[in-house]
């Protein structure tokens, strides 16, 4: 299992709203999660393997910025 994690720039529950889609779609990842509290806004994803530039292109997708920590 992989434990994956990434900077952005998501700010609220809408924000993590609109990347939702794009990540349920990545039928690898077990279980994501997005700090909001943290400075960096850390997205946390367990995946059994790195699908990291999967990931980013997702996030980048929707709008938002992102990378990998």
């Amino acid at each position: 299992m992989e434990k994956l994690r990434f900077k952005t720039n998501l700010k609220c529950g809408g924000c993590v709203n609109a990347i939702t889609p794009g990540l349920e779609s990545l039928n690898i990842i077990q279980t994501w999660s997005v700090d909001l509290e943290n400075p960096d806004k850390v997205l946390e994803i367990e995946a059994a393997e790195d699908i990291s530039e999967q990931v980013i292109a997702s996030v980048k997708k929707s709008g938002y910025q992102i990378s990998r920590l």
